[in-house]
């Protein structure tokens, strides 16, 4: 794998647990174009990489991921031509996730929010520190939850429950996110990385063709349901982003006050 091709990510070895690390710490990890372009190509290449067989997903500095930034989701949503770019690459992120053989641990180490929370939630075993939050805010920005939220949300949570969630845009602490399951474990953040690190040395020393085999099992109903939907899902957000609400939201971001919708 070579790790130079990537810009907004770096990497670390551990034996054969490979660290996955998004690599915009003073953007809190939010994604511009670059950073989601390569979370389109990661893991196809993480998992052709004949070094590792378990990934590890976290984000440097004191998030794991701010979700979208917000100048590469106005360019976006301006430019016919780039969502075309954005909408290929957002179903290229969950399918290569869950395409991907080796099992992907989510390591959050600090808010997880839109896009974000997603990759997440798509990850095969998920570990945050306690002092985390997990939330999906599109509704709040006058967007659709086209990113993949709207697959995994229900099938980890239910779908009363995440219904409630997505329709709000209201946050989950780590520990919270636990109880309901939406995440397997919520840990004290000094121990985050000791235990993750015991969990993925854990797999890499276990039968690593069953491991894989019965991770792609397991995914092969996730997977149908992401093709049922996520085309759909990802055409609303486009037609939310034209909707006056939207507009507000934007707006109400940048001269920092609370947006005012109108529902139009």
């Amino acid at each position: 794998m070579n790790f130079n091709d990537y810009q907004h990510i770096k990497f670390a070895r551990r034996g054969r647990v490979l660290e996955i690390i998004l690599n915009r710490p003073e953007q809190l990890n939010a994604f511009n174009a670059g950073l989601h372009a390569e979370m389109a190509q990661v893991f196809i290449d993480a998992d052709n990489d004949p070094e590792s067989e378990v990934l590890v997903l976290t984000g440097a500095g004191r998030a794991f991921s701010a979700g979208g930034d917000l100048e590469a989701v106005k360019a976006s949503f301006d430019d016919p031509a780039v969502f075309r770019v954005t909408a290929r690459e957002a179903k290229q992120i969950v399918f290569s996730q869950l395409d991907c053989e080796k099992p992907i641990i989510a390591k959050v180490n600090g808010p997880a929010v839109g896009l974000g929370a997603s990759i997440a939630l798509f990850c095969d075993v998920i570990f945050a520190a306690d002092t985390a939050k997990i939330v999906d805010p599109h509704v709040n920005v006058g967007l659709v939850a086209g990113d993949g939220g709207a697959v995994i949300w229900p099938q980890l949570i239910g779908y009363a429950r995440a219904k409630e969630f997505l329709l709000t845009g209201d946050p989950l602490t780590a520990t919270e996110a636990a109880r309901l399951g939406l995440i397997n474990h919520a840990v004290p953040a000094a121990e985050l990385d000791a235990r993750v690190d015991q969990f993925a040395d854990r797999l890499a020393a276990g039968a690593t063709n069953a491991i894989r085999w019965t991770k792609i099992s397991v995914n092969i109903g996730l997977k149908q349901l992401a093709h049922s939907i996520m085309d759909t899902c990802i055409s609303y957000e486009w037609l939310a982003s034209k909707t006056d609400d939207h507009r507000e939201a934007v707006n109400a971001l940048l001269e920092k006050r609370k947006p005012v919708f109108t529902g139009k």
